[in-house]
C-alpha cells in the first residue's frame, strides 16, 4: 500500500519505518526537509496541500502539532493547526482511493480534572478551548470520512527524554495535591498506530495509554530518590487530573511492551 504521513515528527518516523519494513510505500508531508531515505518527502504548507502529482494513496496518517510561533496564542495555534487544516487536506485527498485515515488527537477532549476514571466509552466533555477545538477537528474528519476514519487519543508521550522530569525533581519542594497523570511510551504508540492498518473491524476511536495512571508527585519523588535529592512534601489529598484506561486498544489484541514507567526512566538516566 501507499501510505501518506501528514506531519512527520518523532512518532510518525517510527510508524513509517515499521510500515516500510513491512513492504509499504511511504510519502510524507511536513514543513521542513527530512532525512529518512526510505520515504519520499514533500515540503508543503498543509493549508495549501497539493497531492495531484502523488501516486494513488491508500492510507493516511495525520499527526500534526501546533507551530511554536510565540506570537500566536495557544488557542489560535490549535485552530490553525487542527481545525483549519482539515478541509484543505480533504480537498487534496479527493482524487485518492483512501481506505483508512488515522487521526491522532488527544485525551484532552474528555475534560475532567478531579481524579475521575476515563475510558473509551466515557462522555466527551472538553473543559477548555483547546479541547473543544480538538473535538471539532475529530468531528470534521469523521464527517469527511465516515467509514474510513479512526481517531486515536494518546495520553502523555514519554520515552525520548527525562529533562523535564529531572528539572521538576531538582526544583519541586512541595506539591499542592494528588494529580493523576497518564503516559504512553512513544514506541508503544507508534506500534499501535502501525498495528491499526491491519485491524479489519476497527472502532471509530481508541484511547492509547499504558493503563497505569500515576500520581505525578510520586513520579517526581522517584526521580528525587534516584538522583539523591530531598523528597517533596504533598500538601493535600485533593485529587486533580484523570485516570485513563485504554480499553478498546487492549480489546483489539494489541499488547503493550512498556508498562513500567520507572524502568524506562532509569534506562534513559543511565
Amino acid at each position: 500500500m501507499h501510505i501518506l504521513f501528514i506531519g512527520y515528527g518523532k512518532t510518525s518516523a517510527r510508524i513509517a519505518k515499521q510500515l516500510f519494513q513491512q513492504g509499504h510505500q511511504i510519502t510524507t508531508v511536513s514543513r521542513s526537509s527530512k532525512d529518512d531515505d526510505f520515504a519520499q518527502h514533500l515540503i508543503q504548507d498543509i493549508h495549501q496541500l497539493d497531492l495531484s502529482k502523488t501516486q494513488a494513496i491508500d492510507v493516511v496518517y495525520v499527526l500534526l502539532t501546533p507551530s511554536r510561533d510565540t506570537a500566536q496564542s495557544s488557542v489560535d495555534a490549535y485552530q490553525q493547526t487542527y481545525v483549519d487544516s482539515v478541509q484543505p487536506i480533504v480537498n487534496a485527498l479527493q482524487q485518492h482511493p483512501v481506505q483508512r485515515i488515522i487521526i491522532v488527537s488527544s485525551t484532552r477532549v474528555y475534560g475532567r480534572n478531579h481524579g475521575e476514571c476515563i475510558d473509551d466509552d466515557s462522555e466527551i466533555i472538553p473543559s477548555d478551548e483547546q479541547g473543544q477545538l480538538l473535538l471539532k477537528m475529530e468531528q470534521l474528519w469523521q464527517q469527511a470520512y465516515p467509514c474510513e476514519c479512526v481517531i486515536v487519543r494518546p495520553t502523555g508521550i514519554y520515552g525520548t527524554s527525562v529533562a523535564r522530569m529531572v528539572k521538576l525533581a531538582e526544583t519541586t519542594k512541595t506539591y499542592p495535591n494528588i494529580h493523576w497523570s497518564n503516559r504512553i511510551h512513544i514506541e508503544d504508540l507508534a506500534r499501535f498506530l502501525a498495528y491499526l492498518i491491519h485491524v479489519e473491524h476497527f472502532e471509530k476511536s481508541y484511547i492509547c495509554s499504558n493503563n497505569r495512571p500515576t500520581a505525578l508527585h510520586e513520579t517526581i519523588q522517584w526521580f528525587q530518590r534516584y538522583l539523591n535529592l530531598p523528597e517533596l512534601v504533598v500538601q493535600s489529598e485533593r485529587e486533580s487530573g484523570k485516570q485513563i484506561f485504554a480499553k478498546r486498544m487492549l480489546e483489539s489484541g494489541f499488547e503493550l511492551q512498556h508498562q513500567d514507567y520507572f524502568k524506562d526512566y532509569a534506562a534513559l538516566l543511565q
